[in-house]
């Protein structure tokens, strides 16, 4: 007896969705395609102009434009790490725009070329605006974009193979050549990306050039510092901040490499004798070696951006009045390398303060992150209107004539240092035993000086304690008080008196526009 079986249909297995396929498809084609454009516009940026970057030039945008409450707070949250931040942030939105364009471009391939182009318009823009830019600096973009464009035209002429074969032979050949052209693309794009790093560390001309240069000893030396400057208290900051640990906040996204052998500084504007000066010209000059605190505007109460080095550098005051200084001026405007501009009062560079054209730092040449070769320091003044980085150009002017990077901002033209004193030890939140607790910290001044620090418990009366020595009224003091702790909850204050009389005022008042103001306060619990 025989039964005649029918074969039963055979049955594909289900697969994912197809949407789901397609924004697998699209993310791959979207991130390989940036990683190309990108990868690319960064080696040709090695070759011709670092600044040219298209990334660079889009985070120096957003730098320019963010609301002052924004850059605040990235000060405030990320301190020195608040760059990498902001470069994670691009690089983020730019991969997840990247993966829109690769579903669109799957899709209709004018999209996604159309979409390439608007982000190269926004590169070239972003590149245009940069201070110091001229038309080849939009070779990155443009060549990123060529390279772009290639990788989106071959890999979504893969995936669409791809998506016609998924149900045909021969597939397993469609899928491998659609691999193919993905590896080959993120080999592309990491290759350009690598080498471009190769070239950046290759060209660092300024790591070099900071190698090769000697500073000669100071004609007039600093006196050496006394014992006495210290408190001897352990979590106090040191007196002289070693460079390594000297705080940094700017808007350069990369550190610039400037070499001396090319470096050259102009004074000009409205002055009788406008001149210029090599590397070797200024240390010519003589240099002269000053203790100085120098702090930022951002600096919150009890905030970590104030420190104290040794300088040396040319005196500036003889070198404006060298050149000439027309009558009603009050303005000078310097310029560093990367297009920054800081408008310094006049007044405060003539007074008889050291305003210095810093060339070293604790000994040594200044490090590139704090301006090397060559930076501007004006005791008693924040840094934004008296601390110049990589200087190369200074200019007689008047404020009503024109406004630096920061004033037109929003912030204070002329911005003295505010009297201010910090909790270094006990930390916040820290616990004590009972008994004998040092309290002790640092204040500052700088061109008054310190007078008197004292300490409040709770809310009880304001005990004075006991100042370190002070050798400048341009520097900080540090200062101790030791208390007898009972158990509990503690909140203890700090606050300093300036050789004027003027006692540091607890009206808490943010960075913007011209100073942090208040006590600073820590709670502590006693066991």
């Amino acid at each position: 007896m025989s039964t005649d079986i029918e074969p039963r249909p055979a049955t594909r297995r289900p697969g994912p969705p197809r949407s789901i396929i397609t924004v697998v498809r699209g993310l791959i084609v979207g991130l390989l395609t940036a990683g190309t454009a990108l990868g690319v516009a960064h080696l040709v940026a090695a070759l011709i102009n670092p600044a040219a970057d298209p990334v660079l030039a889009v985070g120096g945008v957003v730098i320019d434009l963010a609301p002052q409450p924004v850059k605040a707070f990235a000060i405030r949250a990320f301190g020195a790490h608040d760059k990498i931040v902001l470069l994670a942030g691009v690089y983020s939105l730019l991969a997840l725009t990247a993966v829109v364009l690769g579903v669109a471009a799957l899709r209709r391939r004018r999209h996604g070329l159309a979409g390439l182009a608007a982000f190269a318009a926004l590169g070239v823009t972003a590149v245009l605006s940069r201070p110091n830019a001229t038309p080849v600096d939009i070779l990155p973009v443009l060549t990123g974009a060529v390279a772009g464009t290639a990788a989106l035209l071959v890999l979504v002429g893969s995936a669409r193979t791809l998506a016609i074969a998924a149900s045909s032979r021969p597939r397993l050949l469609n899928r491998r050549q659609f691999l193919a052209a993905a590896a080959g693309t993120a080999l592309t794009a990491g290759a350009a990306a690598t080498i471009g790093q190769a070239i950046g560390r290759y060209s660092a001309v300024g790591e070099r050039s900071r190698a090769d240069v000697r500073i000669p000893p100071p004609a007039r030396p600093a006196p050496p510092l006394p014992a006495s400057v210290s408190a001897n208290v352990d979590g106090v900051s040191p007196f002289l901040t070693p460079n390594q640990d000297f705080y940094r906040v700017d808007t350069a996204l990369t550190v610039p490499q400037v070499d001396v052998k090319t470096w050259q500084l102009t004074l000009d504007g409205e002055v009788d004798r406008p001149r210029s000066w090599t590397f070797e010209g200024l240390l010519a000059r003589g240099l002269v070696e000053r203790d100085i605190t120098l702090n930022c505007v951002s600096n919150e109460v009890g905030g970590p951006y104030i420190g104290t080095a040794r300088w040396s550098g040319v005196l500036l005051a003889p070198i404006l009045r060298e050149a000439g200084i027309r009558p009603g001026q009050n303005q000078l405007v310097s310029r560093s390398v990367e297009g920054m501009t800081i408008g310094t009062p006049l007044e405060a560079i003539l007074d008889g303060r050291d305003a210095l054209l810093a060339v070293a730092m604790n000994g040594e040449p200044l490090p590139l992150e704090h301006g090397f070769p060559v930076r501007m320091l004006v005791p008693g003044l924040y840094g934004y209107v008296g601390a110049c980085k990589w200087l190369t150009s200074m200019s007689v002017s008047t404020f009503d004539a024109y406004d630096a990077y920061w004033v037109q901002r929003g912030w204070a033209a002329d911005a003295p240092v505010k009297t201010a004193s910090r909790i270094d030890t006990p930390k916040p939140f820290a616990q004590r035993a009972a008994g004998p607790v040092v309290i002790a910290g640092v204040a500052w001044a700088q061109r008054r000086g310190i007078t008197a620090v004292e300490v409040q418990i709770d809310d009880g009366p304001w005990r004075q304690a006991r100042l370190a020595e002070g050798p400048s009224p341009d520097l900080w003091r540090q200062w101790v008080y030791r208390w007898d702790a009972k158990p509990g909850n503690h909140t203890l204050r700090v606050r300093a008196t300036d050789a004027t009389g003027v006692v540091q005022t607890d009206q808490r008042a943010a960075p913007f526009p011209d100073g942090a103001t208040g006590w600073h306060s820590t709670t502590v619990t006693i066991t």
